[in-house]
């Protein structure tokens, strides 16, 4: 029966089953984390191997140079060649970065803040600037501008990507606005992939700010998990034919395909963006880990094969999403008291309670023993409007743990619903 529809009698029977049930979780002292998108033990043993590459004495990259040495800023030619099929750029326009996509990002924000971008003023010389964040979103990416004292403005996503009649008319008429955050396949953390009119409409963008970027961060690019994914259309591609190419900053990295701590992050962009960020980057360093990008290419030789290895990654997680979202249909449809994402990729699933209780249920499952991702953090500054978003990441616990962790989930959100609908 849907929550709503019960009279306060039987509400009042529902919340006190419920919290003894609640009470009996309680008991058991659990210590179970679904906070943050980290791969599983299983998942990092599948690159073992990549630890052994260089058994065969070869240290030596083709442009000639020993990568346990210095040099060579941005990345070896065999990494470019390789992970610019990855991010759908050529191999001039690629920059290597070290282990982590979002320092990367941090870089480019913090040079345009600091230098301006391609000849114009620096960001911090502004009254005011202003970053479009598409909502729910992703945490860190928020954190970046926030750092910097960049206005951020909610954006609201639909099926087919950001609202897209928004963007164009904010962009358009307020020259303050230098960006946008943009997670375009499998969004963090909604899982939606961004329509071809989608980016299509980003590439023809003509904001008011010469300076504007797109931080287009395209984390789960290979990321799936189904036998069938719908690639999305390469934006530099489609920027280059509306004569806009300046205006992309692609990002990606293999954080989640081998060591979130010893991956390679890659820059993908126009070569005039590139050989600005490099002259840059230049003054900052000698260059990054050439050995973990060598080891990298040894280990898979080809972009194509990468991908195999990530249909193994696909069978450990897949289940585990399975068994959420089946959680979820059994305990929580039938109520009426939330909705949520099935995404056929990425690393989330996105839960929408009913509005008002967010964080109670993250308290509720806090104080039980199982730690979420905090209410409110796929929203810039930490406030969700409707308090309603919830982030669940299932691939890092035991799957018998994440079972544990969403039949408790299940109970917090009944808890709560039934205290919020009691509370009106």
């Amino acid at each position: 029966m849907n929550l709503s529809e019960m009279s306060r009698e039987q509400l009042v029977s529902f919340k006190n089953e419920t919290e003894a049930l609640y009470n009996d979780f309680k008991a058991q002292g659990l210590c179970l984390n679904m906070s943050r998108g980290n791969p599983c033990k299983e998942q990092l043993d599948l690159s073992l191997d990549m630890l052994n590459v260089f058994s065969d004495g070869g240290f030596m990259s083709e442009c000639g140079t020993d990568v346990r040495n210095y040099g060579v800023l941005d990345g070896i030619p065999e990494a470019k060649k390789f992970f610019s099929e990855m991010i759908g750029v050529s191999e001039d326009e690629i920059i290597i970065f070290g282990n982590s996509s979002l320092n990367a990002m941090f870089f480019c924000v913090q040079l345009a803040y600091n230098k301006g971008v391609l000849g114009s003023k620096p960001w911090a010389q502004y009254d005011k600037v202003k970053f479009l964040c598409p909502v729910p979103g992703y945490d860190r990416h928020f954190k970046v501008t926030e750092f910097f004292g960049i206005e951020m403005i909610n954006i609201p996503m639909t099926s087919t990507g950001p609202d897209m009649d928004m963007i164009e008319k904010l962009t358009a008429e307020d020259d303050s606005i230098k960006g946008i955050w943009c997670v375009p396949q499998y969004s963090n953390p909604d899982g939606i992939c961004y329509s071809d009119d989608t980016v299509k409409r980003f590439a023809n963008l003509k904001p008011a700010a010469k300076d504007f970027r797109i931080f287009w961060d395209n984390a789960y690019c290979i990321h799936h998990l189904t036998d069938d994914p719908k690639p999305i259309l390469n934006l530099l591609a489609e920027a280059k034919k509306a004569g806009n190419e300046d205006i992309v900053y692609k990002f990606g990295s293999t954080s989640k395909v081998t060591f979130p701590g010893a991956g390679v992050a890659v820059m993908g962009a126009s070569k005039n963006n590139i050989e600005a960020i490099k002259k840059a980057l230049g003054i900052s360093i000698i260059g990054y880990d050439k050995m973990n990008q060598l080891r990298h290419v040894k280990f898979f030789g080809t972009f194509a094969n990468m991908c195999e290895h990530m249909k193994k990654h696909r069978d450990i997680i897949a289940p585990k999403f399975r068994l959420v979202c089946d959680k979820l249909d059994q305990e929580i449809a039938p109520l009426g008291i939330g909705s949520w994402t099935d995404p056929k990729g990425g690393y989330f699933v996105s839960f929408n309670a009913m509005n008002g209780c967010a964080k109670r249920i993250v308290q509720l499952c806090q104080e039980a023993g199982v730690t979420l991702t905090g209410a409110g953090a796929t929203f810039p500054y930490g406030k969700d409007p409707d308090d309603k978003n919830i982030r669940l990441a299932p691939t890092y616990p035991p799957i018998e743990d994440l079972a544990k962790a969403m039949e408790l989930f299940t109970i917090c959100v009944k808890l709560a619903s039934a205290e919020k609908l009691l509370s009106e």
